[in-house]
């Protein structure tokens, strides 16, 4: 294990700018354009410089932002937003005055219509593809008045419309800076783009005519700005962390997990009263799928293709086991289907998933047809490195069963490649939430949708038309309780293995205050302060 020098601290803090948030990006950041939000490093950059008509609170609750308030007709197809009147672009030389102009419902319409633009090739098209009208959808009833038509009822429109994608532009910054708009945005937000250095640094400034303010009536954001670094070597950002140069860290690079935590989860006692560590509920489902398109060729000869089998793979590992050793704790077992903890409809009362029982397991291997001495053709589980461990833990457990698997890894696009195209029987995957709604975790197993999402090939008549009946339902309670169906029909058929419920966890400074995770874990920086 790496030892690293105990540095944390008041020398270094001294040697930064007071009042900015320091944080690292492993990954770097691809573009700074909303229309290609489509993964954490730029969703977390762009929720700094944007806004959206709407989003996502505290406990996952769709409330107004750009929006002053909204409302839905009778018939579910007609969504009204009356826009904030204080709200201004940032200053920047786009504009003929070089200020910042106050942001208007046309300015909804054109970076929507610019989404599903093909000449925009956005990667988040697809958000409003057949849910809106053909003939203008997007509509500037006055400047402070935008109206969205749906072609059908969608309950979930509004988490979508919190997505990073439906952050708000100003169509002179896309035509000033054409292509190179995607390295200088011009938003709404809390803080202004600065400067974008490629594999240094991003820059931001605090957007001094920010429109929101505190329950005291101060005007957010408290910090001076933000400096994103681009140090692809996670030891790297875990020693700048150790030494006070960084803010905060998110997740624990596997290599010093068992450094910082206990296998329970919680800090080791030296580092007890030096860093914060942060705990919450992430939508993300860990799962293993398995392919059930009973057409494929691939499955005719496969034990996978009996439901006894999936049931038994799904009985045959001792999740708790797995958390408290492989994970140190981090993320819940998952016991209760494919929804994971945290979203409204979750109840683990009315949804119970697998737990660990090899006597069950046993069972249903001998109903099988495997009974004892029939061996069973070993089944092939595909995974990436950094879950080699959990693959290989979860094959030992299931071969003493009499299951035997032989774990295969593969590089993460390979993977992906061979599940889009039903080449992989049986495999490691996830499911991150896209906004905070169970239907975009029951869409993974509608038989209308291709691979993506539905990668197992899943296709349940009975499934499809709860799907269908859940769209059109605007009682929340009595949509819940269809997804409730939905994910007990998916436990029963086993097409999927959930492993966990995945956590947001950060290790943050403690001179840091007002950092709140959340379920999307979007990093959010209004009401942070930095001693």
């Amino acid at each position: 294990m790496m030892i690293l020098v105990n540095i944390m601290g008041c020398r270094s803090r001294q040697d930064r700018e007071q009042g900015i948030f320091y944080y690292n990006e492993s990954s770097g950041i691809a573009s700074l354009d909303p229309a290609f939000a489509k993964n954490q490093s730029i969703m977390w950059a762009i929720h700094q410089v944007y806004n959206t008509l709407v989003e996502v609170d505290a406990g996952l609750s769709i409330v107004p932002s750009l929006a002053q308030s909204f409302t839905i007709d009778y018939t579910g197809l007609q969504y009204t937003f009356k826009l904030r009147t204080d709200v201004f672009f940032h200053p920047d030389p786009c504009f003929p005055s070089g200020r910042g102009r106050r942001m208007t419902a046309q300015d909804v319409v054109y970076s929507f219509e610019r989404i599903i633009d093909p000449a925009t090739a956005s990667s988040g098209a697809w958000i409003f593809n057949e849910r809106v009208r053909k003939e203008k959808p997007f509509e500037a009833v006055d400047d402070s008045t935008f109206r969205l038509h749906l072609a059908a009822p969608f309950p979930p429109i509004l988490g979508i419309m919190s997505m990073q994608y439906c952050s708000i532009v100003p169509h002179e910054a896309v035509k000033y800076y054409g292509n190179n708009f995607r390295a200088h945005p011009v938003g709404t937000g809390p803080f202004r783009f600065v400067a974008l250095e490629e594999g240094q640094s991003l820059i931001l400034r605090k957007n001094e005519e920010y429109f929101e303010r505190d329950s005291t009536g101060v005007r957010l954001p408290y910090l001076q700005g933000v400096k994103v670094s681009f140090f692809d070597s996670k030891a790297t950002e875990f020693l700048l962390f150790r030494q006070g140069k960084l803010h905060f860290i998110n997740d624990i690079d596997p290599s010093f997990k068992d450094e910082v935590l206990s296998k329970k989860g919680v800090l080791r006692k030296e580092w007890e009263g030096r860093i914060v560590l942060s705990k919450h509920s992430y939508l993300n489902t860990e799962y293993l799928g398995i392919l059930v398109d009973s057409t494929n060729p691939l499955l005719a000869a496969s034990p996978l293709r009996m439901l006894q089998v999936r049931q038994a793979i799904n009985y045959g590992f001792d999740r708790r086991k797995m958390m408290l050793y492989l994970r140190n704790s981090i993320g819940t077992p998952a016991e209760s289907g494919f929804v994971p903890a945290g979203l409204p409809s979750f109840d683990s009362s009315k949804v119970h998933g697998y737990a660990y029982d090899p006597v069950k397991a046993r069972a249903l291997l001998k109903s099988a047809g495997f009974n004892g001495g029939a061996a069973i053709a070993p089944v092939k589980l595909l995974t990436i490195p950094i879950y080699a461990d959990l693959a290989s833990y979860i094959a030992r457990e299931l071969g003493e069963l009499g299951l035997p698997i032989q774990v295969e890894v593969v590089q993460k696009s390979l993977l992906l490649e061979q599940t889009a195209k039903s080449q992989a029987l049986f495999f490691r995957a996830s499911w991150i939430a896209d906004y905070p709604d169970a239907e975009n975790y029951l869409s993974v197993f509608y038989s209308a949708n291709p691979a993506p999402p539905n990668y197992t090939r899943y296709h349940n008549p009975a499934f499809d038309r709860l799907y269908e009946q859940a769209l059109k339902e605007t009682n929340d309670s009595l949509r819940y309780d269809l997804y409730r169906q939905m994910d007990r029909m998916i436990v029963h058929d086993a097409p999927v293995v959930p492993l966990w419920y995945d956590q947001v966890i950060h290790l943050v400074q403690p001179q840091v205050k007002g950092f709140a995770p959340n379920g999307l874990n979007l990093l959010e920086l209004r009401r942070v302060k930095v001693d």
